[in-house]
């Protein structure tokens, strides 16, 4: 009787601990998982910004155009940087598993913003453009959408930001390294953010 309550109670022990390593195991993968969705979700709110401030831009430029004729070099930066953003808009987030796609992919959305930026500087020395109604909710809208890309940016860093931290944490990371999970890139300022501006009076 006591061999049989002895191998018993061993079993229970073994069964215990097989089920809490598993029971481990599923909570953390599961964890990981809902934290690499939300990365996911956030990711795809970025490219849904960015993907309407790509549509407002042939609108805006239309506008321009026809009070600025001669400024062909400033839509050309700007179709150009269009155009290669237009390629780079609903890609799968495969990309933040490659830190140099990512770093790619953040330099041409910087890219278009700055030619936008050079477009609306252009319109400064149109007062008549400054005026039309058009214009005017075409630069409401854009202004609105590079707010909402700033929102949606800072939202995939934090959302990132947790995960990462998940990944890299003991004991979770043991389970991230045998499942495949990987830290994600964040988006960071652009290289001409990080001087100042030169200011000319």
């Amino acid at each position: 009787m006591k061999k049989i309550s002895k191998g018993l109670i061993a079993l229970i022990i073994v069964l215990v601990c097989v089920l809490g390593v598993f029971s481990f195991y599923k909570n953390t993968y599961n964890s990981l998982v809902s934290m690499d969705e939300e990365v996911s979700a956030s990711w795809a709110e970025v490219q849904n910004q960015y993907q309407r401030r790509l549509d407002l831009i042939p609108n805006l430029v239309s506008t321009v155009k026809g009070y600025a004729k001669h400024e062909s070099d400033v839509f050309t930066q700007v179709s150009e940087a269009r155009s290669k953003a237009g390629g780079q808009i609903n890609i799968s987030d495969e990309i933040l598993n490659d830190p140099e796609a990512f770093a790619r992919y953040q330099q041409i959305q910087d890219n278009l913003g700055a030619s936008l930026q050079r477009l609306l500087m252009v319109t400064e020395q149109y007062p008549a453009l400054k005026a039309d109604q058009n214009f005017l909710a075409l630069q409401d809208q854009l202004e609105g959408t590079e707010n909402r890309i700033t929102v949606a940016r800072n939202r995939f860093n934090d959302t990132a930001k947790v995960y990462n931290k998940k990944v890299r944490q003991f004991p979770a990371n043991i389970i991230a390294n045998m499942s495949g999970f990987e830290k994600r890139p964040y988006f960071t300022a652009s290289a001409e953010a990080q001087s100042a501006p030169k200011v000319e009076f």
